[in-house]
């Protein structure tokens, strides 16, 4: 139903005045400002170490979706179907303009500024896997789907274009795993555990708000996918999101660097690291491995055309890696 969460405002000492739906979600202003309601299926644990977090980040120059405790003190709220909720702190606002240079340097800007404040006691269940790790694993799919579409006796448009693909984006996954395992990653991901480093886990163009009525105000949301990482994985994460819709643009890519240098401080063995980043073909095993979980029996025309403007563009992509 449209106003599916919305009585549980009241738990809040909340009215809304208005409300409508968002992405996923509910949102609702009320007499103390803008709010948003979701559904809550997560860890209650990891709820309270993401409001840590948001705390950390309350005087930081770019504003969050801080979660509202209820009139109990709690976070997760109960409705009257027993259906639990989370409430936030939210913004009016546009998102970042993946065509714009403009949205895309103050989202890379404010990056850096929130990466100096998310600190956390670090806590094993939060760590992300080793980057060797997810190579290795990944590489392997690669070939375990090649194997899979070879034993069939027809192939579809999608498992042609793999079978003829596959091969040189696999190699250059075992390229960047070699370049990995030589690097002083280790180090960089040992040294960002023992501070503390959080990632926002997700970082793209949907989580960065430029507010309405406040020209130089960017917001920064849903943190909910957190991580004790290295911080680089979220500019890696945003730059590769940005960079695909800009044609793997080399001057772009320098721009975003230059930006969040500026903000937070790039170092040498960072730097490093973003550049192998960018030689993995993530996109291309993300297609291979969606389509590998997924009904076979059918592939849309939008995951064809997907693989057809990935191969085409591979040159553009593996050239911005080199170059970097």
């Amino acid at each position: 139903m449209y106003d599916r969460g919305l009585s549980v405002l009241e738990q809040y000492g909340l009215q809304a005045r208005s409300s409508y739906r968002g992405r996923g979600a509910l949102l609702s202003q009320t007499q103390a400002g803008l709010v948003i309601i979701r559904e809550f299926a997560g860890s209650a644990e990891k709820l309270q170490k993401q409001q840590e977090l948001l705390a950390q980040l309350e005087g930081c120059p770019h504003p969050v979706d801080q979660i509202l405790a209820n009139q109990e003190g709690g976070l997760v709220t109960t409705d009257k179907d027993g259906v639990p909720y989370v409430v936030s702190r939210w913004y009016e606002g546009r998102e970042c303009d993946t065509r714009s240079w403009e949205d895309i340097c103050r989202g890379t800007a404010a990056l850096g500024t929130i990466h100096r404040s998310m600190r956390l006691e670090t806590d094993p269940d939060h760590i992300q896997a080793p980057l060797e790790e997810e190579y290795e694993k990944h590489n392997r799919e690669l070939r375990k789907i090649r194997k899979f579409i070879r034993a069939k006796r027809r192939h579809n448009p999608f498992e042609q274009c793999y079978l003829e693909s596959v091969q040189w984006f696999l190699e250059r996954g075992e390229e960047a795993l070699e370049k990995l395992s030589s690097s002083s990653y280790g180090r960089l991901r040992k040294e960002a555990l023992k501070r503390g480093e959080v990632c926002h886990g997700e970082y793209n163009q949907h989580n960065v708000l430029f507010c309405a009525g406040h020209k130089d105000l960017v917001a920064v949301t849903n943190f909910d996918r957190f991580r004790h990482d290295t911080q680089v994985a979220d500019l890696y994460c945003f730059m590769r999101k940005i960079l695909e819709k800009n044609g793997w643009s080399q001057d772009l890519a320098a721009k975003m660097i230059d930006c969040y240098d500026k903000a937070c401080g790039l170092s040498q063995d960072q730097y490093e690291n973003l550049k192998i980043r960018f030689l993995y073909p993530e996109k291309y095993w993300k297609l291979a491995n969606h389509y590998y979980n997924h009904n076979k029996a059918w592939i849309s025309e939008k995951n064809i055309e997907k693989i057809t403007k990935l191969i085409n563009s591979k040159k553009a992509w593996h050239d911005l890696g080199i170059g970097l």
